[in-house]
């Protein structure tokens, strides 16, 4: 207000401060791409062992990128424009892995499914195998991804001004993660794997 000097504010109501210069900037941009690219390649390697085929491998990091794409892009849109900071800081590159790790374990349980029908209905068309398992997991999806977003959508309105960034990204990343584990990686992977090989049998 008019009536505070900035010497008062300094020393009795300022909360926080931190400043970032040019070199200490470049550092968080190459670290944090760096350990973006090591995760990736990690998840790629274990969903690759687990399931024994590149292509869910493929589908799942695919999945992962357009989650973070998408976050960034967000991000991007609106800011400047929301009450509240949406800069780019190790908080969001926090919750950009969280979104990560969010997606990554949601991609696997719906694998998980298609391979277990796959087991179970081997002479099935693998579209309508997969189409099957995706529609199984669709009710377990919705009441995680549902209730870890009304715990979070509750942090956000209530948390405070210094963590809503952060609770910003997860939730708009959680959004994503919980329809590309569906619609984006599970679809790849049927492109990939499955696809020409089911056409050339109708033919």
């Amino acid at each position: 207000g008019d009536n505070m000097s900035f010497e008062d504010f300094n020393a009795n109501h300022k909360m926080s401060s931190q400043k970032v210069g040019a070199t200490i900037a470049d550092d968080i941009i190459i670290g944090s791409f760096i350990v973006m690219l090591v995760a990736i390649a990690f998840m790629f390697f274990y969903i690759f062992v687990r399931f024994k085929s590149w292509k869910y491998g493929f589908g799942a990091v695919a999945a992962l990128i357009h989650d973070v794409i998408i976050t960034l892009g967000v991000f991007s849109l609106f800011y400047g424009k929301l009450p509240f900071s949406l800069e780019i800081d190790q908080a969001f590159i926090a919750a950009i892995l969280t979104v990560v790790g969010y997606s990554v374990n949601d991609t696997v349980i719906v694998f998980d499914r298609i391979r277990e029908y796959r087991g179970l209905y081997p002479k099935r068309k693998v579209r309508t195998v997969m189409n099957a398992a995706i529609n199984d997991t669709i009710p377990r999806t919705f009441n995680t991804s549902f209730t870890t977003l009304l715990v979070i959508l509750i942090i956000f309105i209530f948390g405070g001004e210094v963590i809503r960034g952060f609770v910003f990204a997860l939730l708009i990343g959680i959004m994503v993660g919980t329809y590309s584990s569906v619609f984006v990686a599970s679809p790849l992977v049927y492109e990939t794997g499955y696809r020409k090989s089911e056409s050339e049998k109708e033919e």
